[in-house]
């Protein structure tokens, strides 16, 4: 029997506990050959607020946590300890970018001989200044391979010097179908926490308030259609105060939920008809996945997006794909669906089980696993 070998993955995410599911479910997917340890910050600073490390009962990966400098900045963050903690595995996994101070910290802790995988969402062509341009040089020189959390990201990087010619996979980020599951009564409660009626037709958004992701656009559409809508916007950003005259404008019909935790999404999802994407690309963003279409799928909510960057590779054949700033077209396709019962119900089946083939956890797990076995197998640039 092979020895078990030690994965060592690192991301500053990994603050947040639900950040560790991957770390988590590659330990339970690699059981007997692959032991996970999971080297997270103490403390981070997030957009919104302090976050000291979260733990999880229960967490099959080890996790080892490290102070920070600079944390305040992504792109110059750094670890304390670092070389320590990435010594004695048989691979290490980074989650942070290849470009910021982070990544090619990492490329110069880890051990000679220790093959280096990095996890990229960038899926924008980008010059970078210096000394950008050199962590990623650094970075690249020292990978043995990458992994591009979508079709957009491998189009951009699998072209791009220093990605060109090392191997790679296209690989997603998962989602807990356990937990994102159909829930019609606590979809209920939720309707009825809004004042609504349990057959109400609710058009939703989970994320960010912000321009880019199309609120404009979709209250736009709103407005155009004919169909008896309720709208549910989960999340929060800039662009509140907006939404809260929106729906003064339409008393009754919007309901804005704000500091909602991740752990307490499900039931927003389940109270929604259908879930809309709606970004909008431009020249310095474009959308890097789309989580919350995945988490919808898993709910059997159908989804609609636009045809904002990864978005139409996620949505495959289990949603509908309108193009971006198009306000009619979205009212149009909007109607149809809040219209049409059974067209709603094939695409929130089709929905879960693409969530449940491609995108649950355990799936995603084995495909890292398998990538790391193949680096190691072949020896790349360790």
């Amino acid at each position: 029997m092979a020895a078990e070998r030690r994965l060592i993955t690192i991301g500053h995410s990994y603050v947040v506990g639900e950040n560790r599911r991957l770390a988590h479910e590659m330990a339970r997917a690699g059981a007997g050959r692959w032991s996970v340890t999971a080297v997270a910050p103490a403390a981070f600073h997030g957009d919104l607020r302090r976050v000291e490390l979260e733990r999880i009962s229960g967490e099959s990966c080890a996790v080892v946590p490290l102070r920070m400098r600079f944390d305040r900045s992504a792109h110059l963050m750094s670890y304390r300890g670092l070389r320590d903690a990435l010594s004695g595995g048989d691979l290490v996994h980074a989650w942070e970018e290849p470009y910021i101070l982070a990544g090619a910290q990492i490329a110069r802790a880890v051990p000679r001989g220790v093959p280096l995988a990095y996890a990229t969402f960038q899926n924008l062509a980008k010059r970078y200044p210096w000394p950008f341009s050199r962590f990623e040089r650094q970075s690249l020189a020292r990978a043995s391979g990458w992994i591009a959390f979508g079709q957009s990201v491998e189009a951009t990087l699998g072209s791009r010097d220093g990605y060109v010619d090392l191997p790679h996979r296209v690989i997603p980020p998962g989602v807990d179908v356990d937990r994102f599951r159909p829930d019609r009564a606590a979809g209920a409660r939720m309707r009825r926490s809004a004042g609504w009626q349990d057959d109400d037709l609710v058009v939703g958004f989970l994320g960010r308030f912000a321009p880019q992701k199309g609120i404009r656009d979709l209250c736009l559409a709103l407005e155009r259609m004919r169909a008896p809508w309720r709208a549910l916007f989960v999340g929060g950003g800039a662009l509140q105060g907006e939404l809260e005259r929106f729906g003064r404008a339409h008393p009754g019909r919007v309901h804005i939920a704000t500091r909602v935790a991740h752990s307490d999404v499900p039931p927003w999802i389940n109270a929604m008809t259908i879930l809309c994407a709606p970004s909008r690309t431009t020249a310095r963003w474009r959308e890097q996945f789309g989580r919350m279409l995945i988490e919808a799928m898993a709910c059997g909510v159908p989804v609609v997006a636009s045809g904002s960057g990864e978005m139409p590779s996620v949505v495959g054949d289990a949603g509908r794909i309108v193009e971006e700033g198009d306000a009619v077209r979205w009212a149009e396709q909007l109607d149809a669906l809040l219209e049409d019962a059974g067209a709603r119900g094939a695409l929130g089946r089709a929905g879960m089980q693409r969530a449940r083939s491609r995108y649950a956890w355990p799936v995603v797990a084995r495909q890292h696993l398998d990538f790391f076995e193949s680096l190691i197998g072949s020896g790349a640039n360790a």
